[in-house]
């Protein structure tokens, strides 16, 4: 997943374009030793709540049409049906505070590979394409997370087609990964990613801009101890 796909899955999406402040979009997954765990999508606007809470009381801005509450509503609904309709998938939830802004969608997964396909589909669905091919895997034997990223190569050029306007949006958004462990972690191998003093947390905080213009990857292979 990357953050240009949960902005849609988490539907804030429909606001993002007309905002010129901070946000952030958080991928938590939590990792058993058997396989099994969870994952918690969040994109947090709270930081443009008075902005937000404005431009809600618009029908458009700038030439986006402006979603109602029950529109994203509805939409946040729809994605949490198809989730649990996905194979592996179970126990799917979702929150939406519309004080502050704040979207988030939770479920659990059989195996992490499960999830591979759940944000590239619901795209497809909005005929929206994939701005890159992420993948997860967990071999239990050896006790090895990985994550294999790669933008599409069209992704900047389609990001470049924006009004200067529409970029400032992304100034100052972040995207942050954060992988939990039952056992302590022995090798990170991403330079960007840090580990806990706990050692059973990998995190990795990156620019938005960053992701899109690839001067970050966030591919990663964790070995965790055995």
């Amino acid at each position: 997943m990357n953050p240009k796909q949960l902005y849609k899955l988490l539907l804030f999406v429909l606001l993002i374009p007309i905002l010129s402040s901070c946000f952030e979009v958080i991928e938590e997954i939590s990792m058993k030793n058997d396989g099994t765990g969870d994952v918690v999508l969040t994109i947090n606007l709270s930081q443009s709540k008075t902005k937000v809470a404005s431009v809600m009381l618009l029908d458009s801005v700038q030439g986006y049409k402006v979603p109602s509450r029950q529109k994203i509503q509805q939409e946040l609904n729809e994605a949490v049906v198809y989730l649990k309709k996905s194979e592996g998938i179970s126990n799917v939830k979702s929150s939406s505070d519309f004080n502050n802004y704040i979207a988030t969608i939770s479920f659990s997964f059989k195996d992490v590979s499960n999830i591979n396909n759940i944000t590239k589909n619901i795209l497809a669905q909005q005929k929206i394409k994939a701005t890159n091919t992420s993948s997860y895997s967990y071999n239990k034997s050896t006790k090895t997370f990985s994550r294999k990223y790669q933008a599409v190569s069209t992704a900047k050029t389609e990001f470049n087609k924006l009004k200067a306007k529409d970029k400032a949006v992304f100034n100052g958004a972040t995207y942050t990964s954060i992988y939990r462990f039952e056992s302590p972690v022995t090798i990170s191998t991403n330079p960007a990613s840090n580990v806990s003093k706990s050692k059973k947390a990998v995190m990795l905080k990156s620019s938005i801009m960053d992701l899109i213009n690839g001067k970050i990857n966030v591919s990663n292979t964790i070995q965790l101890s055995k």
